[in-house]
């Protein structure tokens, strides 16, 4: 798993790249709240385009990101997953936590 941050303006996007699992999410996590803290953020985008596989330390990895983007009133959005994974987002109810854009369609599933 690899993770790519950019900052533009006001917005953090985590670009992730491979298998999100228990053996991965811990540099990536870590790599991610140290930029938060850095940067504060009105904008975190957790870029799904290159993932290619997520099991429940990903559904963590949200979570966690979306407390941190909470205390500082920020919004955090998921973009790209691939289908599988979009589905599994949403059986997790993770839409209720960030916002889902698919494929470049914006909101398309509203927080």
């Amino acid at each position: 798993m690899k993770c790519r941050l950019a900052v533009s303006g006001n917005m953090l996007t985590a670009y992730l790249d491979g298998e999100i699992d228990h053996h991965s999410v811990q540099p990536v996590r870590e790599s991610i709240d140290n930029a938060i803290d850095r940067n504060q953020p009105n904008s975190l985008v957790l870029d799904f385009s290159d993932v290619t596989f997520m099991d429940s330390s990903g559904i963590g990895l949200i979570m966690g990101r979306f407390r941190e983007t909470s205390r500082l009133g920020a919004q955090l959005y998921i973009f790209n997953p691939q289908p599988p994974i979009e589905k599994l987002l949403l059986i997790a109810g993770m839409d209720k936590l960030a916002k889902i854009q698919t494929n470049g369609k914006k909101e398309k599933y509203k927080r």
